[in-house]
């Protein structure tokens, strides 16, 4: 009884179809986290485009951002932001421009102690990533 050999491709194949399935795992993670995040339900003024998700998955740092960045920090403050309706989405670019700065500069003036300096430093990426409720949110 002869066998016949294993071509060089069937690993390949077979790795191809566990990233596949971890892809597909991967998605339907997302879906189920989408539905479930916070500001999820946006109100008609400011809902994201189609195509895209309110989850923020850039980054995962709390590196400086600041005016004139651009990138993968940028993307998250924007996203983050405009998740608690400081930023519209059409604005969400990838660019910490002008109406960035002024989406920073009024969510620090909303959540003391932070100062109104319009730098994401590390303690603004704190109370973005913990969703901090406004000071004045319970008046």
């Amino acid at each position: 009884m002869s066998r016949t050999p294993l071509s060089p491709q069937s690993p390949r194949r077979a790795a191809g179809a566990s990233a596949l399935a971890t892809g597909l795992l991967a998605a339907l993670a997302l879906a189920a986290a989408v539905a479930a995040a916070p500001g999820a339900a946006a109100d008609a003024e400011n809902v994201p485009p189609a195509g895209s998700s309110p989850v923020c998955a850039f980054y995962d740092g709390d590196g400086l951002t600041v005016f004139g960045d651009r990138g993968d920090r940028a993307f998250q403050v924007q996203c983050m932001l405009a998740n608690r309706r400081y930023l519209p989405w059409d604005a969400v670019d990838g660019t910490f421009g002008l109406r960035t700065l002024d989406a920073v500069r009024r969510f620090q003036a909303d959540h003391p102690p932070l100062l109104s300096t319009g730098l994401v430093d590390a303690d603004t990426w704190a109370a973005l990533w913990r969703g901090d409720v406004p000071v004045d949110a319970g008046a």
